[in-house]
């Protein structure tokens, strides 16, 4: 084999490399092609995920003023119930001194034994007349006596 015959055999084995390199591109372009409508596919997925985003992200907002202000709401409402507690809290406590006032005067005023002057059925009523409560407030305050008859 001459310089010539071997350039030349040397030139179409390298053709023949090339053309099944080519060859070899050209089927594996073919079969994984991506179409027109696969594109049209991904673009529209893309862009539905980016609304979707947003759509969670602006609940996840919302959810968070939400939350902030039911939080307020809680902590304005049980800063009432404090309120409400130490005002009922203090009334009590003002009937309660008010009762054993009460109760100091008219034991002041009542006979020094019970077997004395006035017969049981003469005795003054207790509470008075006028300091009679509802039942309400027996119940709230406690009550000493019996419950009064209702004027129904």
């Amino acid at each position: 084999m001459n310089g010539t015959e071997f350039i030349l055999a040397t030139a179409a084995i390298l053709f023949v490399a090339f053309m099944a390199g080519w060859f070899a591109h050209w089927l594996i372009s073919r079969i994984t092609r991506v179409t027109r409508n696969d594109m049209d596919d991904l673009d529209r997925m893309a862009q539905e995920l980016h609304e979707t985003e947003e759509q969670r992200d602006q609940a996840v907002t919302y959810m968070q003023q939400r939350e902030a202000e039911r939080t307020n709401k809680m902590t304005q409402t049980e800063a009432e119930l404090r309120a409400a507690m130490d005002g009922l809290r203090d009334a009590r406590s003002e009937a309660e001194n008010l009762r054993a006032q009460i109760e100091k005067e008219h034991q002041g005023t009542r006979p020094p034994s019970a077997s004395s002057a006035a017969p049981a059925s003469l005795a003054a009523p207790w509470p008075p007349p006028g300091l009679r409560h509802s039942r309400s407030s027996r119940i709230i305050f406690g009550s000493r006596t019996a419950p009064a008859p209702s004027a129904r």
